[in-house]
């Protein structure tokens, strides 16, 4: 629960913009193309940098509790450079290597907070495998994870609501600040009163053989594996139909089905909202009855659908999008709740921190070009045309878009996931990793 509420108060920080898309082009100028490339700016440095990766090699070297600790001072670290943009406290007018200058800040300060956020998910992953391997380690991750997207949920419900009561948008940023800050806090906690008192009592603390320390060669094998490239490649694949939709998902719904802008972040909030039950459920279900790599390939099936039927010109009632809403998050829940406790039965635990790593590194990749690219396509080949409309009392230019060929992407990349999510059975059943078969181990 300690852990979970530093990753909610991640996740919150992460979604709070997505509703404001309309906001920051009408106050602060930015165009699609620019929230695009802010979005992506969260995997630059994981992507670039490689921060993720090390980030892992840290945690298998250092541990939990000093890379924790690193991770949670990044996010704040990151969310102070861009609260700083937004509120131009730094200077942000003119242009730097192409960009705006507000948009370049703020962008470095989300990538900042990229890391930081990357490597404490990574972390308390790894921590949960700490605790619950052999026992009930997919409902432990799937309630972790639930618990996470409550911070989503809250963000897509509330960023309107609060922007409008701060009356701008860097006071929502602060205020997603202070709750990294507490989140922050509440790792240390664990850390003190938890981690090192469960090392005392598994005796690990300072008892490390030396065929079970981490070493450098390590990584070779955990390159090497197919079965472990076939679980990342579909990851990537999978959180890139999820994440950027997410991010464009309250733009879709003011623009496809005629929502306000203010109300546009309740229907996408149903998706986390959603999986806050449904995830720690199938996990349980995994957890007891096995059939993880079955249950990945019918969440890969159900994303296509859905993003198929999210691309159909004309289809505009708000009903349809709440019921789609819904699909997706039953398919938000299963793919997780199968695939994060999956990795424990390809990769060795000593190395875990690594795997988990390079997962993450490769998401990032989708993470970081897919927002910019949709954002490309709405920008070149999908403005509607522009209208004035009475917001807040005043006149206000807004931009309106068609949102069937981003979608249409969307659908490719979910097609891509349900071949690789086949692959990955078919792998499962030569090498005998055991995906399919129950993660509670019999004593």
């Amino acid at each position: 629960m300690i852990v979970s509420f530093t990753m909610m108060a991640a996740y919150f920080f992460y979604d709070a913009m997505a509703p404001l898309k309309g906001m920051l082009e009408r106050t602060q100028g930015w165009s699609s193309t620019d929230y695009g490339m802010f979005t992506s700016s969260y995997s630059w440095f994981n992507v670039f940098l490689m921060m993720l990766f090390l980030g892992g090699l840290l945690l298998d070297k250092k541990g939990i509790r000093f890379t924790g600790g690193l991770a949670t001072g990044l996010m704040v670290l990151g969310a102070l450079i861009k609260y700083a943009a937004l509120s131009r406290i730094l200077p942000v007018e003119g242009v730097l290597f192409g960009i705006k200058s507000q948009v370049l800040y703020a962008s470095v300060g989300f990538g900042i907070y990229g890391v930081g956020a990357e490597v404490a998910g990574v972390v308390v992953t790894r921590t949960i495998v700490k605790w619950f391997r052999g026992y009930e380690m997919a409902l432990a991750m799937g309630l972790q994870v639930a618990i996470a997207r409550i911070g989503t949920g809250i963000a897509y419900l509330t960023a309107n609501p609060l922007a409008d009561y701060f009356q701008n948008i860097p006071s929502l940023v602060m205020f997603g600040t202070v709750l990294l800050i507490i989140g922050m806090l509440s790792f240390l906690i664990y850390n003190i009163s938890l981690d090192k008192k469960l090392d005392k009592e598994i005796g690990t603390a300072n008892a490390t053989s030396s065929e079970d320390e981490f070493k450098l060669s390590d990584v070779k094998i955990v390159f090497g594996n197919y079965g472990f490239w076939l679980l990342t490649l579909l990851c990537v694949l999978f959180y890139s139909c999820v994440f950027p939709f997410l991010k464009y998902a309250p733009d879709l719904m003011t623009n496809k089905f005629g929502i306000e802008e203010k109300w546009s972040g309740v229907i996408p909030s149903v998706l986390p909202l959603g999986t806050v039950l449904l995830t720690p459920f199938f996990g349980s279900i995994y957890d007891r009855k096995g059939k993880g790599a079955t249950i990945m390939i019918i969440g890969a099936l159900m994303l296509v659908g859905i993003h198929a039927l999210f691309s159909i010109p004309g289809i505009n009632n708000w009903v349809y999008a709440v019921c789609l809403t819904v699909l997706l998050g039953i398919s938000f829940s299963l793919v997780p709740s199968a695939m994060w406790p999956a990795v424990t039965k390809i990769i060795p635990e000593k190395q875990l921190g690594t795997a988990y790593a390079l997962i993450f590194w490769v998401q990032n990749i989708g993470l970081m070009f897919i927002p910019l690219l949709i954002g490309i396509v709405l920008d070149k080949y999908c403005i509607n045309g522009v209208v004035l409309k009475i917001i807040d009392g005043k006149k206000e230019t807004v931009t309106l878009y068609n949102y069937t060929l981003p979608m249409l992407i969307f659908t490719g990349i979910a097609i891509l996931s349900v071949f690789v999510a086949f692959l990955l059975k078919r792998e499962d059943a030569k090498k005998g990793y055991g995906l399919e078969e129950p993660n509670i181990e019999k004593k």
